[in-house]
């Protein structure tokens, strides 16, 4: 019913995370190039002492860029347990990614197609002619396809009892569930990561907490660079739980209200296939009647 390519979106989701993950790994902490001779330098000689003062000014507003020495590598090497979590969000992210993609390029295809079965299917001269020129692979062509079968198939000792018209209403209700099935397939991977991403999240950045509080406590230090460190690693969790999860809820809505637009299209040429196949079939179906009568009168 749809031929995609999911290769280009693949590559797409997993060059975006990287990106994105690498970036908050390279973020450089900068430390003020203070004048160390200035803050150590003894007052000893007048002579000595004005030298370092007159020089201070210039080297006061310089920064020098360092390592950063708290970030995803520290959390990478916290433990088993920080890395089961950077792993999951990671796969969550890249599978959102990958989701949003694909689901964009279908739907853009849908409304192409849309604009093409408006152009070309009904200038034709039937149903089956009018499939002909629709794209191979349109959700459009298989609900005009499945209409024509429903019309032809109409057979069986079952199938008898139900009137042709209520059987080519139930086949062709069934090919717009098949494609309003195919259309929201993957959405409920985006909701489901955007109300568990950012408590994954939050487990890492607890996990991180208690490791840093029990740090502490064995040293016996709680000075600031003590403290500081192991709790922004935690913290780091946090984050990237939250830029795991917004774009999966903003996606996941994006995407919903673009389907609907897509399923309004589908349903209204669904409903226009099945009046002309019905009207069809039916006259067609009276004239053949109204011969046989005559042929037997």
């Amino acid at each position: 019913m749809f031929k995609n390519t999911r290769l280009s979106a693949v590559l797409a989701a997993v060059l975006f995370s990287v990106t994105a993950a690498t970036a908050l790994v390279s973020a450089p902490a900068f430390a003020e190039d203070a004048p160390a001779a200035a803050a150590s330098a003894p007052a000893a000689a007048p002579a000595d002492a004005a030298a370092p003062a007159a020089e201070a000014p210039a080297a006061k507003g310089t920064h020098e860029e360092v390592d950063n020495p708290y970030g995803f590598a520290a959390v990478w090497e916290a433990g088993f347990v920080s890395r089961g979590t950077l792993i999951i969000l990671s796969l969550m992210s890249m599978g959102s990614w990958y989701i949003i993609i694909t689901k964009l390029i279908d739907q853009m295809k849908i409304f192409k197609q849309s604009k093409e079965t408006s152009a070309k299917f009904w200038k034709a001269s039937s149903i089956a002619a009018g499939s002909a020129t629709l794209t191979d692979g349109s959700p459009f062509r298989f609900i005009a396809e499945t209409g024509t079968k429903a019309t032809q198939h109409h057979d069986g000792a079952l199938l008898e009892q139900i009137d042709l018209s209520t059987w080519v209403t139930m086949s062709i209700q069934r090919a717009v569930d098949k494609v309003q099935s195919r259309l929201q397939d993957g959405l409920s991977f985006l909701a489901t990561v955007g109300s568990t991403a950012p408590f994954i999240g939050l487990f890492g950045t607890v996990w991180g907490i208690y490791n840093a509080l029990i740090a502490i406590g064995m040293s016996g230090n709680a000075s600031i660079d003590k403290v500081a460190g192991p709790v922004g690693e935690a913290l780091i969790m946090t984050a990237f739980g939250l830029f795991v999860a917004v774009p999966a809820v903003l996606g996941d809505n994006w995407l919903v209200r673009r389907n609907k637009s897509a399923m309004e299209d589908v349903r209204s040429f669904s409903a226009d296939v099945h009046s002309v196949l019905v009207s069809g079939a039916m006259s067609t179906s009276e004239a053949g009647r109204a011969a046989g009568a005559k042929k037997i009168g």
